[in-house]
This record gives C-alpha cells, sequence and structure tokens, in this order.
C-alpha cells in the first residue's frame, strides 16, 4: 500500500509511519518529493492489513492499496517521472538519448572505430557486449573481462558512457568497475537473483523485455531491481515473440504509451533487435521516437559483413549518421530535443 504524506510533513511524522510498519515487520520505500513524500509499505500481508493502521497517523494524506503486483515502478508510488542521469546525460528528461555500438566487441580496432563513428554521429553512449549469451553454446560468447577493459579504454579515448550486459549475479561487481550503465537481456528479465544483485550495486541499469513477457511481468521484474534501493532503472522494449516471422521479433510499439501511464520508469527500445534486418532498423527507430521513447539502443558496427554477432541488423556507419539526422526532425515533430 502508498501512505501519501501530507504537504509539509514533518520528518517525525514521516518517522512515525516507518515504525509502524516495521513494528508490522514490513518494509518501506520512500519517495522524497519536492512537496511531499510517499511511503510504500511493502510485504506478503499487506492485504490483510486495515488502511486505518496508518491513515489515523498524523501527517498522513490518504493510504492507497496498489492492486498491481508491481509497486514501486507504478505511478502511485511516484507520479513524475523518473530520470536517470548518467554521467550529465539524463534519460527520461526531455532530449531523446541514443547508445550505439557493436552487438559484441570483438578486437580492440573494430571497437574503437564504432566508438569513433557512434560519437561523431551524435550518440552520447557506446555500446557493446563483453559477456554474450548466445542460444548455442558453440556461437561466439563475447571476450568477457577482456572484452570490459577494451570498453573502458574506448570511454577514456572517446568520452563516450559505456552500457553493457551482465550475465551472471558473481559477474555484477566485476561489470561495475568498467561500465557506466548494465544491461540485463530479455532472457535474463526474469533472473531474480541477477536483478536484486544489481539493485544492490546501485548502478544504472537497462531491463529489456524478455521476449514472451508482459509489460506487467516486465514491470514487476523492475521492483526487484527497485526494491534494493536502486531507483535508476531504464526500460527497454525490443520485441516480443508473436506467431510473425517476417521479422526477428515484434516489436510492441503500444508498451511504449503503456509504460507511460502506468509507470514513472524511462523506456527507451531496441529497433535492431526487433527488425532483425538493417533495413527495417530505421523506420522502427523512428516510430519509436514517435510513439514517447525516452531513447533508442542501435547496433552499429564499422563492417557488418564481418560481424560475428548479429552482423544483418547491425547499420553500417553511413546508414547510423544518416538515421540520426532523420531521428532529430522526427523528435521535434513530438516536443523532443535531440
Amino acid at each position: 500500500m502508498i501512505v501519501e504524506m501530507r504537504t509539509g510533513a514533518t520528518q517525525d511524522e514521516v518517522n512515525g509511519v516507518i515504525e509502524r510498519a516495521k513494528a508490522l515487520n514490513l518494509e518501506i520505500q520512500l519517495n522524497l518529493g519536492t512537496d511531499k513524500t510517499v511511503v510504500a509499505i511493502l510485504g506478503s500481508n499487506t492485504g490483510q492489513l486495515s488502511t486505518d493502521l496508518f491513515g489515523v497517523l498524523p501527517g498522513v494524506e490518504q493510504v492507497v492499496r496498489i492492486m498491481k503486483p508491481y509497486k514501486l515502478a507504478s505511478r502511485e508510488f511516484k507520479p513524475h517521472n523518473t530520470v536517470v542521469s548518467v554521467n550529465g546525460i539524463e534519460i527520461g528528461g526531455k532530449a531523446i538519448v541514443v547508445m550505439a555500438g557493436p552487438c559484441a566487441v570483438e578486437n580492440e580496432q573494430q571497437l574503437m572505430e564504432a566508438a569513433r563513428i557512434v560519437k561523431q554521429s551524435g550518440a552520447q553512449i557506446l555500446r557493446g557486449g563483453a559477456f554474450k549469451p548466445r542460444t548455442s553454446p558453440f556461437s561466439f560468447q563475447g571476450m568477457e573481462k577482456t572484452g570490459l577493459e577494451l570498453l573502458a579504454r574506448a570511454r577514456e579515448r572517446m568520452g563516450l558512457s559505456v552500457v553493457t550486459e551482465v550475465v551472471d549475479p558473481h559477474d555484477v561487481s566485476l561489470v561495475s568497475k568498467y561500465a557506466d550503465i548494465l544491461q540485463v537481456g530479455a532472457r535474463n528479465m526474469q533472473n531474480f537473483a541477477l536483478l536484486t544483485k544489481i539493485g544492490k550495486s546501485k548502478r544504472p541499469v537497462i531491463l529489456k523485455r524478455g521476449f514472451s513477457c508482459t509489460v506487467t511481468e516486465w514491470l514487476a521484474a523492475a521492483d526487484y531491481v527497485l526494491a534494493e534501493g536502486n531507483s535508476q532503472v531504464i526500460l527497454c522494449e525490443r520485441g516480443i515473440r508473436t506467431f510473425e516471422d517476417s521479422v526477428r521479433f515484434s516489436l510492441d510499439i503500444s508498451s511504449i504509451p503503456v509504460i507511460k501511464k502506468f509507470s514513472h520508469l524511462p523506456v527507451i527500445v531496441d529497433p535492431s533487435h526487433a527488425a532483425g534486418h538493417y533495413s527495417l532498423v530505421p523506420a522502427v527507430a523512428k516510430a519509436a521516437i514517435a510513439a514517447g521513447a525516452d531513447g533508442l539502443l542501435v547496433e552499429v558496427h564499422p563492417n557488418p559483413k564481418e560481424a560475428l554477432v548479429d552482423g544483418l541488423q547491425s547499420l553500417t556507419p553511413s546508414d547510423f549518421a544518416r538515421l540520426m539526422k532523420e531521428i532529430k526532425s522526427v523528435a521535434g515533430s513530438v516536443g523532443r530535443s535531440f
């Protein structure tokens, strides 16, 4: 349940709510707004408790039950949009943020060239996979720690922030040393041990939607990170699995306004995995911005024909530069800057 304090409630009054929750063996999360404080009361038995237990306390304006499975990701807990700041880059604000780079880090030359390309075209964040969970165990699995070191080197040389995927809970500390943003892939969206570990790390995280998961399940997964006190969660729609086979995955464009309606978290889109083919990526990317996405996660490779992973869906340097110019006009048409 959500306990909304009155405007101007004192710290003692907020503490009174916290102390009552702890006396009932319940967990709490605070949303400290500029005007008022909202306290989320969490626990498996909150459904059996009367709202009057908190409603009668001094300073409480109202108590609301959240009937959805997700709590902390909901707008009931936080009415205003969350903006995740990464080295001065705001994700979820007015400006569209583009994260781009190769699906996998292959070698130093390839990564440095990719970083130069994406920065020159206006991307603010470099993406690149060091750990690559693949469908087949015989496919390229990534350079692992060496890949992380190359990403850190690219950040130093090019001045770009870095996002890369973390696959194993035991690797969260390692990846956090090198990456500015941790990425949770679609296959790991409901790896709750991983989500909890990332939540405790307090590192910004991109949480991709599982390709067979509903929006509700996606937001409930985000709660695992938020429940550990990590508010820096960015959702990423990357397409879901349907009967349609003309594209790699079906981009659920409607999930963007749905997220905006029911959650305060920023949402970006990965048009590369949704489309599966480089020729379709620009149209999907522009549609995502028009629908309200806060940014894009795009695969770009210096030479897609030689890519070890997902070359077919990677943009060439010239295609990416063209897309970045087109995004600017789309962003402006929906009141966003770029």
